[in-house]
């Protein structure tokens, strides 16, 4: 099959149809955080850190696969996780009840969930190339917004009539549809196996002394901070505001969700835009002009808590274009800066340095509320403060982004254009 055909088109829209399948689960219990806290009488640290949970293990999960993934081909390691992912979300949806089975059962969800990711990731860069790929990438991270989108509007609106557990197992529903639709989608895609099958991490080494790849993955971490931790209290945040206006508790976390659902429309126009622009402008501009753009909006958007809901709604949209709008541009810089049979080694540093730091920002954020409140500081001065921790942390970005445009082998992505 020849590559830019609408058998290609085809292939990966259903795969972008399965990403978004499995990661219904993934924003699911943020945006119960609002009825969650009171019910299970958590703190804003520990609701934070249930969330952090759900990130450590997908990190543990997304190490793990990349080297699984060269050591037995993207393709099977895609399908195989496939099950487990199905089996965990159900697991959390049924038997979450407090602080203790949430946080452990979340991790576990967590931990069986990578295989959509850096698997798919390796199989677009296989077939794509390179002067599409970022675009095409860009369609696949698109692909799980809009589940994290559909995740928000589905608890929204069903827990007010089937409750947040209800509203849990609909969308544990996702993982069992992504598997059906991967299958569909891989049935004739051939399993590729670059590295040797004994010596799995045998290009651990090539990865860490590859500055340019590793200067790639550093800016992804650092990225990864503030997005990780937009996505787990944005729901929340919006939640406060509406509650602020005048809604009780229920309707208010159930108007959050809906409106951080709006917001994450953000995330797919920023996931198709980041990848294109990449394409056409440069790997290293567009994470530039995204990043900068990302952290005017975490510097920002707490301070404004008590203007007008549709303004915030407005905002926090342009916040979720700009800090998804990097992520497929990482993705695709990885792929550029390292040889093909690395290329699962290189996904696990990533993810072991990435969802390491934004593993530990969701906490961070809520030990900042907790910490604020309890000076007795005014809601807009606590989510200002808990905001701001996010644009903190993702400072260096940039930085790092500029370190990396400035080196020869930047000329090696998208066809020369650094």
């Amino acid at each position: 099959m020849t590559r830019g055909s609408q058998g290609d088109a085809g292939w990966l829209w259903l795969l972008c149809g399965s990403r978004t399948s499995f990661t219904l689960i993934f924003t699911a219990y943020s945006a119960a955080i609002p009825l969650l806290i009171p019910e299970w009488r958590l703190t804003a640290g520990q609701a934070g850190l249930i969330q952090s949970a759900w990130h450590g293990g997908y990190l543990v999960s997304l190490f793990a696969i990349g080297f699984l993934s060269d050591r037995y081909g993207a393709r099977r390691v895609f399908l195989t996780s496939s099950v487990a992912a199905s089996v965990s979300a159900l697991g959390f949806a049924l038997f979450a009840d407090d602080y203790v089975s949430g946080a452990l059962l979340y991790g576990l969800t967590g931990l069986f969930s990578g295989g959509s990711y850096t698997p798919g990731l390796t199989l677009i860069a296989q077939r794509v190339p390179a002067h599409q790929r970022g675009r095409a990438m860009g369609y696949y991270l698109a692909a799980a917004s809009l589940g994290y989108g559909l995740a928000l509007l589905l608890t929204g609106a069903l827990t007010p009539w089937i409750g947040w557990r209800g509203a849990f197992l609909v969308n544990a529903a996702g993982p069992f549809l992504g598997t059906v639709i991967g299958w569909i989608a891989l049935r004739h895609t051939p399993n590729v196996v670059h590295a040797p099958a004994e010596r799995p991490v045998a290009a651990l080494p090539e990865v860490l002394n590859n500055r340019p790849a590793m200067l790639a993955i550093w800016a992804y971490a650092f990225h990864s901070w503030e997005l990780m931790g937009m996505k787990a209290w944005l729901p929340a945040f919006l939640a406060t505001a509406a509650y602020a206006s005048g809604h009780t508790a229920t309707e208010a976390a159930s108007l959050g969700a809906l409106l951080t659902a709006i917001a994450y429309l953000g995330s797919m126009t920023g996931s198709v835009a980041g990848g294109a622009l990449s394409d056409r402008k440069g790997r290293t501009w567009a994470m530039l002009v995204m990043s900068c753009a990302s952290l005017a909006c975490s510097f920002t958007l707490g301070w404004m808590l008590g203007l007008p809901l549709w303004l915030l709604v407005v905002v926090a949209a342009f916040y979720s274009f700009a800090a998804i709008g990097d992520s497929s541009v990482y993705s695709t810089a990885v792929t550029e800066l390292v040889p093909a049979h690395s290329v699962g080694a290189a996904y696990s540093v990533r993810s072991v340095l990435g969802f390491g730091l934004g593993a530990l920002a969701p906490w961070v954020f809520g030990l900042v509320l907790d910490t604020a409140r309890g000076s007795a500081a005014d809601e807009r001065l606590t989510w200002g403060l808990a905001w701001t921790s996010l644009g903190l942390g993702a400072l260096l970005g940039p930085l790092v982004a500029w370190r990396l445009r400035r080196l020869p082998a930047a000329a090696a992505m998208a066809g020369g254009k650094a």
